[in-house]
């Protein structure tokens, strides 16, 4: 949505295409904050080393410092916009301690700040006239003679295929949170556009860094928020022991995200865990700061986990949250094919490099998103108009086709649940070579059969089953993109840790991965890391 705004601003024809209604995107459920050096005593520059510190130094440093130098601006454009913040004493907008930031610089609506600032970015949207495709499902980029010319999307409504003609595409679809069975993310985060790059012929980069929140609750998945460690909240195990202060002696809780969810992972595996999990600890935070900064988590708490943090310790585990990998693009979010750019967390730029920090999510989209808008505006301005394929809507209605009417074969839903299965169980927090290869052998024989699978729904009108198995493809493409490029990168980085390379690797590991698509087939690639200001040191906090 930002960056459609900004491309509207330039005059130019817009349009939002959306599987999902756009205030239901996945950005409503950010809690915690969005980061920027707003107060004297912070700057751009310590921001950006906090941010280069918590990607474990994989992070592009030229891109991390337009990411902390712009941020200011745009936070203060969103206020512009009509964005509502938690206000200080002064009347200013409120900061709150994040994990692994050296200041308190993450700008909170108390914990339900996502979803203010997607409601205004709507709002901008029908103020600029951005006419919105909602309920429509992309099936595939349109490429031709090397640059993008638009894309075919199927209306949800009616079952019937669309082209969308168009000089630039911007992809701007999030994250794929689903291929995991405990996972943050809606059932909507199925990382359809970072599928339909790579079948676009456009690499991902550092698919192997999936970022697992520390505190998720078991059953349902759904996040309780950092800023609840940014309160002052406690992660306790079974003995009652504050144990992070084992693991991160300094910072304690606000540790960066991979820190405190291997502490979690590790105190649970050794014996020390309840049933599964460990206790976030708020109660002596007290009701009143609870009710008022918290809210949304003790309503959370209360109504899926039986718990009031008021009086109880709730009960967290890691989770499956972010991809810091995604589509690779360069500062100004073009991707590369001529015309088709990619923003926010299904792109990799890559300003989370190894591990993301809390606060930098929100921040991503309206910094990139700006600029990917500007970008695609500007593209559009100096190219001329080029012919839409006339083959390209006849080949996607037949793919379709053949799917529907396809009559015998298994259901899309067990393969979806042993996909599950397999990247929680091989592909989590701790990875070896041994758990790699057997998640990795389990995906491809899904990918065989996903091929001869059938829809037990074979309807026109909001066919939910067959928009599920296109999901799926992409999802089972993804998966095994993040094993390839776990089991080759040999050190432990991030998120990512293997337990039989435990150190990390500058000489051999300083880079990024990048995965191809051709011809069916994937092939890894690497290229070097952007090194500016600050040379890689050992990470402790």
């Amino acid at each position: 949505m930002r960056a459609a705004i900004e491309a509207a601003r330039s005059g130019l024809d817009v349009a939002v295409v959306s599987k999902i209604y756009p205030v239901r995107s996945h950005s409503v459920a950010a809690q915690g904050g969005i980061n920027a050096a707003l107060k004297a005593a912070d700057s751009w520059e310590a921001h950006m080393f906090d941010t280069v510190k918590g990607s474990d130094y994989l992070g592009d440093q030229d891109a991390i410092e337009v990411m902390c130098r712009e941020a200011p601006s745009d936070i203060l454009e969103l206020e512009r916009m009509g964005a509502v913040f938690s206000r200080d004493s002064e009347g200013n907008i409120a900061q709150r301690p994040f994990g692994g930031a050296g200041y308190p610089r993450t700008c909170y609506l108390a914990d339900r700040t996502g979803h203010g600032m997607l409601h205004v970015m709507y709002e901008q949207l029908v103020k600029h006239g951005v006419f919105i495709y909602d309920e429509w499902h992309v099936l595939r980029l349109i490429v031709e003679d090397g640059s993008a010319r638009g894309v075919i999307a199927l209306e949800l409504d009616t079952g019937k295929l669309h082209r969308l003609h168009s000089k630039s595409v911007v992809i701007a679809t999030g994250g794929y949170g689903r291929v995991y069975r405990t996972t943050t993310n809606a059932l909507s985060s199925t990382g359809d556009g970072m599928g339909l790059a790579l079948d676009a012929g456009v690499p991902l980069m550092d698919m192997e860094f999936v970022q697992f929140h520390p505190t998720v609750l078991p059953r349902t998945g759904i996040l309780m928020t950092e800023g609840a460690r940014g309160e002052g909240g406690f992660l306790v195990n079974s003995k009652g022991e504050r144990f992070m202060e084992k693991y991160a002696p300094k910072v304690k809780e606000l540790a960066s995200r991979d820190v405190v969810s291997r502490a979690e992972q590790t105190e649970i595996e050794e014996g020390r865990g309840v049933d599964g999990c460990v206790l976030l600890d708020l109660r002596h935070l007290g009701a009143e700061k609870i009710k008022t900064r918290l809210s949304q988590i003790r309503g959370l708490a209360i109504d899926f986990a039986g718990v009031d943090p008021v009086t109880t310790p709730v009960p967290v585990k890691p989770g499956s949250h972010y991809s810091m990998g995604g589509i690779a693009v360069d500062k100004d979010c073009q991707t590369a094919v001529p015309g088709l750019f990619a923003a926010g967390e299904s792109a990799c730029v890559s300003v989370h490099g190894a591990n993301r920090l809390g606060g930098n999510s929100l921040l991503e989209t309206i910094v990139f998103g700006r600029r990917a808008g500007v970008s695609a505006a500007e593209y559009c301005k100096a190219t001329e108009a080029k012919p839409f394929p006339d083959s390209a809507l006849r080949e996607a209605c037949h793919s379709v086709a053949m799917i529907l009417k396809r009559d015998a074969g298994e259901s899309i839903f067990a393969l979806k649940s042993a996909m599950n299965d397999a990247m929680e169980d091989f592909c989590g927090i701790f990875r070896n070579k041994e758990r790699l290869a057997k998640g990795y052998g389990k995906i491809r024989e899904l990918q065989e059969r996903y091929k001869k699978a059938a829809l037990g729904d074979r309807s026109d009108y909001f066919n939910n089953e067959l928009l599920h198995y296109l999901e799926l493809g992409q999802m089972l493409d993804i998966s095994e993109c993040i094993l390839l490029g776990a089991m080759n990168r040999e050190e432990s980085r991030g998120s990512h840790f293997r337990t039989d390379f435990p150190k990390r690797d500058d000489v051999n590991w300083l880079r990024h991965t990048l995965v191809h698509k051709e011809g069916g087939e994937f092939r890894l690639g690497y290229r070097d890391v952007s090194v500016t200001k600050f040379k890689p040191e050992e990470r402790k906090y």
